[in-house]
């Protein structure tokens, strides 16, 4: 196995429940990489683009944290 795979960064999927996971996306905004950033974040859903997937998630949560969590209307 590479050393890579036992020294680098572990990896972990993006919780915008998590205050360290928003302020390393945050600190990423600013600086645009993710070299500070002690994790390596990966998509565990159908979005396939990383990013795409923690703004959505971020949406959802300030959206939540603001008007309340509703249930999604069946159509």
């Amino acid at each position: 196995m590479s050393t890579l795979l036992f020294n680098g960064r572990p990896w972990t999927v993006f919780d915008a429940h998590n205050r360290q996971h928003r302020q390393w996306f945050a600190d990423f905004q600013r600086n645009r990489t993710w070299g500070g950033c002690p994790v390596r974040f990966i998509s565990d859903d159908a979005a396939g683009d990383l990013l795409t997937m923690i703004q959505r998630r971020l949406i959802d949560y300030y959206t939540a944290k603001e008007f309340g969590s509703r249930k999604k209307l069946q159509a």
